[in-house]
C-alpha cells in the first residue's frame, strides 16, 4: 500500500518522509538532542534576546506592550538551488513594481493599455497627489522591499504580499542570526551558511545611492521614527546605530527655504536623504493631516523641490495595495516582456458583484484581507473560523465589499519547530528583503515567520506567530 502523501509540503522531509540534503545536519542534531536540552537552549535564547532589549511593541491591548516576538531555535534551510529561484523572482518582481509606480505617476501607459483599470490607480487613496511628474532619483520609489512569500512544493513558490512602504522585521533576521551562532556554533562550523550581517552595510549603500544630485561629498543620512511607541521602534533605533546614521523623531528636523535640516549638538546639518519609517499621511501637517506631530512641516516642499530624498517614497503604497497585487504578473510582461518567475495565488476582487458572489458562496475554503490591511488583522481564514465567524464577516463584506479581497486556503510548507513538548511541524512564510537604488541588493535569506499554533496559517507576530532564523546554504 502506497503511503498517504501529506497535507503540506515539508521542508525538511519533503513529501516522501526523506530528509533532505539541506536538512542533513539538522536531523542529526535533533535525533541526538533530548526534549529538555532543546528546552533548554529555546530559554538560552529568550534570555539572549531580553538581555538584547529585542521587542514587538503591542499597544491597546492590555498587559505587557513590550513583549519578545517567540523565537524557534530550528532554523528554516534552503539550498542554493532554491535560493536563486527566490532571488531571480524577487529582482524581476521588484523592477517590475518600480517601474509600475514610475508609469503610474508619469504617462500612464499601463492603463491606457487596458492592462489596469484606473480606479486602482489614481482612483486609488494610496495614489498621491503632489507626486504626479516628480521625478526621483533612479526613478526608484520603493527602495526597501519586503515579500512576502509561500512554498507548497519543491521548486513552488507563490508571493502573497508585496510590501512596498515600510516593511518591517529585518532587525529580527539579523538578531535571529546573532542568536543562531551563539546557541549552535558546531553546527555552523559544519555548513557553509550564507551571512545576513551585512545588511545594514548594504541598506547605507542603497540610501546614499540615490541621495539628490546637489550632493558631491558623502550623504547625509538620517532614519525618522514616530517614536518610542511604534511597534517596530527597537528596529528603528537598531538600524540607525548599525548604520551609523541619527535616528530623529519630528521635533529632531526643520525645513528652511526648502531644505532639511537635524539639530545637533553641534548646530543645524542638512538631510540629503531621509529613511522614513512614518506612513505617507502623517510625513508633513501642511499638506497631510494638519493634526499630525510624527512629521515635518514643509518637508513635502523640500522633497519636491529635489532637495532631499525620502525613502520609500511617497505614494508607494498603490503597489502593495492587495486589489493591485493581481496585476503584478501583468506588469512583469508589460514592462519587463518576461514571464514572471514568481506565481500570484488568485485572487478574488470583492468589489466586482460576480467575485463576491463566489466569496460569499466559499468562505470555508477562502482567506479574505483588508485591501488596505496589515499584520494580520481584518482577515477570515475560512477553514479555520467557526460559522458564527463566518456569518458575522459575510455581513462585513456585503457592506463594505471593495476593501475586501479573498484567496484560495495556499496548503503553506511546515518546517519542523520545537513546541516545548517536542518537534512538530508548523506553518511558514518567508520576507526577503529587497535594497533597490543604483543596484538591486538582496541579503540572501529574509525572515522565516511561523504560524506557532498548530494547524494555523497565520504567522504575523501581532497575531501570536513566531520568527525562525533562514539559512541559505552556499555551494
Amino acid at each position: 500500500m502506497s503511503k498517504e502523501r501529506p497535507i503540506a509540503y515539508d521542508e525538511m522531509s519533503g513529501w516522501d518522509g526523506h530528509c533532505r540534503r539541506p536538512y542533513d545536519k539538522i536531523k542529526a542534531l535533533l535525533a541526538g538532542t533530548s526534549v529538555d536540552h532543546l528546552n533548554l537552549k529555546s530559554q538560552e535564547a529568550e534570555l539572549l534576546f531580553r538581555r538584547t532589549g529585542i521587542t514587538f511593541a503591542v499597544y491597546g491591548e492590555g498587559g505587557d506592550p513590550e513583549r519578545l516576538i517567540p523565537f524557534d531555535i530550528i532554523p528554516r534551510v534552503l539550498d542554493r538551488d532554491e535560493w536563486t529561484i527566490v532571488e531571480r523572482g524577487l529582482i524581476q518582481r521588484v523592477r517590475a513594481l518600480n517601474m509600475f509606480l514610475w508609469d503610474a505617476y508619469h504617462g500612464k501607459e499601463i492603463v491606457r493599455a487596458g492592462k489596469i483599470p484606473a480606479k486602482l490607480v489614481t482612483g486609488n487613496k494610496l495614489y498621491v497627489e503632489q507626486m504626479a511628474n516628480f521625478d526621483l532619483p533612479q526613478r526608484t520609489y520603493t527602495h526597501i522591499a519586503g515579500i512576502d512569500i509561500v512554498r507548497t512544493g519543491p521548486m513552488d513558490f507563490y508571493v502573497l504580499e508585496d510590501n512596498c512602504r515600510t516593511p518591517s522585521g529585518v532587525s529580527y533576521m539579523i538578531e535571529n542570526r546573532e542568536v543562531m551562532m551563539r546557541l549552535f556554533p558546531d553546527l555552523f562550523s559544519g555548513l557553509n551558511v550564507a551571512p545576513v550581517s551585512h545588511y545594514p552595510d548594504e541598506l547605507l549603500e542603497t540610501l546614499r545611492s540615490v541621495a539628490p544630485p546637489h550632493c558631491n561629498g558623502e550623504p547625509t543620512v538620517a532614519l525618522l521614527t514616530p517614536g518610542s511607541y511604534n511597534s517596530a521602534y527597537y528596529e528603528h533605533s537598531f538600524l540607525a546605530d548599525e548604520m551609523g546614521i541619527e535616528l530623529v523623531e519630528a521635533p529632531d528636523l526643520m525645513v528652511d527655504n526648502k531644505i532639511v535640516y537635524m539639530r545637533t549638538t553641534e548646530g543645524l546639518k542638512r538631510v540629503d536623504v531621509l529613511y522614513r519609517r512614518v506612513d505617507d499621511d502623517f510625513l508633513d501637517p501642511k499638506v497631510f493631516r494638519k493634526e499630525s506631530v510624527l512629521g515635518v512641516p514643509g518637508l513635502v516642499s523640500a522633497y519636491l523641490a529635489g532637495n532631499v530624498t525620502i525613502t520609500n517614497a511617497m505614494g508607494a503604497g498603490i503597489a502593495d495595495d492587495k486589489s493591485v497585487y493581481r496585476f503584478v504578473p501583468e506588469m512583469v510582461r508589460f514592462y519587463l516582456g518576461e514571464a514572471p518567475l514568481l506565481k500570484n495565488v488568485p485572487t478574488y476582487d470583492c468589489s466586482h458583484p460576480e467575485d463576491l458572489t463566489y466569496v460569499l458562496d466559499h468562505l470555508s475554503e477562502l482567506v479574505v484581507k483588508m485591501v488596505h490591511g496589515s499584520g494580520g488583522y481584518g482577515m477570515l481564514v475560512g477553514p479555520t473560523a467557526s460559522a458564527g465567524m463566518r456569518e458575522e464577516f459575510s455581513a462585513v463584506l456585503k457592506a463594505k465589499a471593495s476593501e475586501y479581497i479573498a484567496q484560495p486556503t495556499l496548503s503553506l510548507s511546515t518546517c519542523p519547530t520545537f513546541v516545548g513538548s517536542g518537534v512538530a511541524p508548523r506553518h511558514i512564510d518567508l520576507r526577503p528583503y529587497v535594497l533597490v537604488g543604483n543596484e538591486i541588493r538582496i541579503v540572501p535569506g529574509g525572515l522565516t515567520r511561523v504560524a506557532l499554533n498548530e494547524g494555523s496559517l497565520v504567522v504575523n507576530s501581532s497575531q501570536g506567530g513566531g520568527t525562525k532564523d533562514t539559512w541559505v546554504l552556499d555551494r
